[in-house]
């Protein structure tokens, strides 16, 4: 159990407790944590012995054949005590893909794994929706408790989402007519329903995420090229020992997030590129109550040298963050286009609570941001009135460079429990249109440049955050 301690709560508000520092809010150096991550992560090695999806009657364009072909080749591969089961080139129709320990799905160059938008071709099995546990259609790759898996390759992974399959479900599942699946969902978890009981699929419409490794170790994923996701592209959950590099997303429908590790430890994303229709990456550990009973956090997370072309927001922590989320490090990424609402994204709200903790953004060039360079926001969602208050602090920006942006900062936490220690050290923003707006939060700088002038934090009046006000900042 983590040993909390109580300070003063700044800026007029009262006495608040949260997560002890790590070494990272004391030391001069705020990458040293990350490096000690990195030696611990290690991505799984395979047996120089390949398994062709032909040699078990593969046909391209026939999906039950293929399906099945792909689940063989699966099969043998782990019986032989591990190796790579190829795609070769070429468009091939699939189902549901179910991976094992000791296999590595290789993508050959030039081929495409076509998935079948037909929903029957995807069994219900355990996983998360939006951070709650369920029985649903099965994500399109998926492993359970396995270790030593892998997706590489240079070929495409094609969801063949569109507005017409998979993405006309986002509204449906919160349609009161159709039954309002997510808040069904959610009731269930509230009520102690166990998981195996909580049964979708069928006509609630709850979307599959594309690749899932659900409590599972040493993963790579690497190379290959993810479009026209239903929704969240890379969903680890509850795994560790975690490595997704060099891999390319171009997906533009709801809820796209690119890479989401939730309750995940020992994570590398590396090299990616991103251009999704919500966050880049976003970061969780479960959503109110079904979150604070399975009780694990997202932690020693390290995101370097990556793209982030559009999205919601680069880098986002939550809103999903029930269990906590700590000990992560995002350095030497580029961001930015019209389409990137924001670079740096903390957000939870009251009935959400958990923690987010010990975050380290620095050597960052963002060319433009539609909003905010950095937000803060503790009513998203469900918003405040919730008895679970989130804690949120411990932040540091080091050498962010910001080109174009309508804000510098969005931060509002709660009058009784601020957010703590954001450090904003060595940065420049240039060409941002309006003023920060900071209340409840203890934010310092050093050395930052604001439109070629040197910036200090300045903190709304009462009138100011009345006028800002709870859901001001939106769910998008």
């Amino acid at each position: 159990m983590p040993i909390h301690f109580s300070r003063r709560a700044l800026l007029g508000g009262a006495a608040a407790s949260f997560l002890p520092r790590e070494a990272v809010a004391r030391s001069s150096d705020s990458w040293a944590p990350a490096r000690s991550i990195l030696k611990r992560i290690k991505a799984p090695v395979f047996p120089k012995r390949d398994f062709d999806i032909r040699d078990h009657d593969a046909v391209a364009d026939d999906t039950a054949k293929t399906t099945k072909a792909i689940a063989a080749a699966i099969t043998a591969c782990n019986a032989a005590g591990g190796g790579r089961v190829v795609v070769p080139a070429g468009r091939w129709a699939t189902g549901a893909v179910v991976l094992k320990s000791k296999v590595n799905l290789h993508i050959a160059d030039g081929a495409t794994l076509a998935f079948s938008q037909n929903r029957a071709d995807y069994p219900l099995v355990l996983t998360r929706f939006e951070g709650v546990e369920c029985m649903n259609y099965s994500p399109f790759i998926y492993a359970f408790g396995e270790s030593d898996i892998a997706i590489t390759g240079k070929g495409t992974l094609d969801g063949q989402a569109d507005a017409t399959h998979w993405w006309d479900w986002t509204k449906r599942a919160r349609d009161q007519v159709h039954g309002n699946a997510v808040k069904v969902l959610g009731d269930m978890a509230a009520q102690g329903i166990p998981p195996e009981k909580r049964i979708f699929g069928g006509d609630w419409k709850l979307r599959p995420n594309f690749i899932q490794p659900y409590r599972c170790r040493d993963i790579l994923i690497e190379d290959v090229t993810i479009v026209a996701s239903p929704m969240w592209e890379i969903h680890p959950v509850l795994s560790r020992n975690i490595t997704v590099r060099g891999v390319k997303i171009d997906s533009q429908g709801p809820n796209n997030d690119g890479c989401d590790p939730e309750s995940c430890a020992d994570v590398l994303i590396e090299n990616v590129v991103f251009n999704t229709g919500d966050d880049c990456i976003a970061i969780k550990s479960g959503r109110n109550h079904d979150g604070r009973r399975v009780g694990t956090p997202s932690e020693n997370i390290v995101i370097r040298n990556c793209q982030m072309i559009g999205g919601h927001g680069g880098v986002s922590l939550g809103s999903e963050a029930s269990g906590g989320i700590r000990n992560i490090y995002v350095r030497d990424c580029h961001m930015g286009s019209p389409t990137l609402d924001r670079a740096l994204r903390l957000k939870s709200n009251s009935y959400r609570g958990g923690y987010i903790e010990n975050v380290v953004f620095r050597d960052v060039t963002v060319d433009q941001v539609a909003e905010d360079i950095v937000q803060v926001t503790l009513d998203y969602g469900e918003g405040r009135g919730g008895a679970h208050n989130p804690r949120l602090g411990h932040v540091r920006l080091e050498n962010v460079v910001c080109k174009k942006a309508k804000r510098a900062f969005d931060i509002a936490g709660y009058k009784d429990d601020v957010i703590a220690d954001i450090a904003v050290r060595d940065c420049t923003f240039d060409n941002v249109a309006a003023p920060s707006f900071i209340a409840n939060a203890e934010v310092t700088a050093r050395n930052v440049r604001l439109n070629g002038a040197t910036w200090q934090p300045t903190f709304a009046t009462p009138e100011e955050e009345a006028r800002h006000g709870p859901g001001a900042n939106t769910p998008k």
